[in-house]
Order: structure tokens, then C-alpha cells, then sequence
């Protein structure tokens, strides 16, 4: 038994998400709810080489260790820096989202960037360090905006994370739009998921990408494949000198 349904009664009958979310909380989400689930899954599955997680994957492949081994180097380098930033943004929106209900959504969005910016804190979901508009942002919004308009989900995230949107834009001088993070986060926000779900979610929609690209990599014949080219002009030692 599966949260108190049988295996076979779920087999070809609930999609993958829904029986993600279904072993996590009990909860069986809605065709409508699980496509946004799945949309985000598939939107965080990979983001090419230079991320971490699937850069250390691609160099343990050439490193002589199991095709296991390499995946799960991958996986290990998620965490709250690479891996965590929609259940920072999720916990960023819940504050706006508090406060809201004695200023306003956009006089809270203000204040919780300014109070950020104060710290020196980087506000999660937002900006992107290859695109000036993270290329997932409008389809996966579209997607957003289009469940909330016809019920299937009731919309307030949508509205916190486009109220950080432009609070942002204004403190900042330029913008700074959702990425897929931020993203992530609203999906989870509307369905009621806790950013603990949403970091293990990512991990398996990271999954997938690191797995191609440990295969990938491991079919090349590269042996022992590092972080930078050959030489020693990019990583220079900076300890105490030997004594003379």
C-alpha cells in the first residue's frame, strides 16, 4: 500500500508527479496541478555543462568510478547554494506574502527587498547570470497565469513573485526577472508543496540532466577531466610560501 492505495490501482491511472506528490504528502494532485508540477520539472532537468552539479558529474565519468558513482557526484553537489534557491524564494514570497496583509502586496515586496539589499542578501528567483530574461520565465509563467485564470490554482504566488518583479527593477535600476527558480518556487507556493519538497523535487528534475550528461561524457574516452584547462595560469597558489 501506497498512502493507503495499492500500487496496481496507480499504475498507468496517476502520472509520475502525481505520484511524487502523492508518496510525499498524501495529496493527489489534479491533471491541471500536475502539469505545472511536470512543466517546472522538465524546465529544471539540466542548464548545460557549466552548472555545477553536472560539471562534477561529467568529471567523475572520466575519473574511472562506476556510472553510479558519477551520477550521485552530481546529485551531492546540490544543496542550498545550487540546488536551494526555490525554497529560499518560497520563503521569501511566504514573508511578502504576511506582510501584505497590512501594507499591501507591492508596499511588502519593497520592504523585504530593501531590508535584502540592506543586508547584502541576494533575493532567490530572481536575475540570471547567462540571460538578462531566463529563456523558461515566459512559457512557464504563461503556464501560471492560465491555471490561475481558470481555477486550478488560486493565483497569490503569481502575484507575490511579479510584486518582487518590479520591486526589484525599482531598487535596482534594471531588470531583474523570475528565473526558474522563482518559478519553481510559485508553482510550489500554489500547490501548497513546502520548500523541502522543492529541493528534493529539483534534485530528481536535476537528475535527469545529470545522467545524460554523465553518459555522455563516460562514452567520450576521456580520462580524468578537470575543472580547467591544462597549466596553472587559472589556479594559482596563494598559502604560506615555503621557507627558503
Amino acid at each position: 500500500m501506497l498512502r493507503g492505495r495499492r500500487v496496481e490501482d496507480l499504475i498507468g491511472q496517476v502520472s509520475f508527479v502525481q505520484h511524487l506528490v502523492l508518496l510525499f504528502s498524501g495529496r493527489l494532485l489534479d491533471p491541471g496541478q500536475a502539469a505545472l508540477l511536470e512543466a517546472v520539472m522538465v524546465a529544471g532537468a539540466d542548464h548545460g555543462p557549466r552548472a555545477p552539479s553536472i560539471a562534477a558529474a561529467r568529471m567523475a565519468a572520466t575519473c574511472g568510478v562506476t556510472f553510479n558513482s558519477a551520477v550521485a557526484t552530481g546529485i551531492n553537489l546540490l544543496g542550498d547554494i545550487h540546488g536551494g534557491a526555490a525554497g529560499d524564494a518560497m520563503r521569501f514570497f511566504a514573508e511578502v506574502q504576511l506582510r501584505a496583509a497590512d501594507v499591501g502586496r507591492d508596499e511588502a515586496a519593497r520592504a523585504c527587498v530593501d531590508e535584502a539589499r540592506a543586508r547584502r542578501a541576494a533575493v532567490a528567483g530572481f536575475g540570471h547570470q547567462l540571460h538578462d530574461v531566463d529563456p523558461r520565465r515566459e512559457p512557464l509563467l504563461r503556464m501560471c497565469e492560465a491555471a490561475r485564470d481558470d481555477g486550478t490554482i488560486g493565483g497569490d504566488a503569481i502575484d507575490v513573485g511579479t510584486a518582487v518583479e518590479r520591486a526589484l527593477h525599482d531598487a535596482v535600476g534594471r531588470p531583474l526577472p523570475l528565473n526558474i527558480d522563482g518559478l519553481w518556487a510559485i508553482v510550489c507556493c500554489e500547490l501548497d508543496l513546502p520548500p523541502e519538497f522543492a529541493m528534493g523535487a529539483f534534485c530528481l528534475s536535476r537528475g535527469a540532466g545529470i545522467v545524460a550528461h554523465a553518459y555522455e561524457e563516460g562514452s567520450t574516452g576521456v580520462k580524468i577531466k578537470g575543472p580547467c584547462p591544462p597549466g596553472d595560469e587559472l589556479v594559482r597558489y596563494v598559502g604560506t610560501p615555503a621557507p627558503s
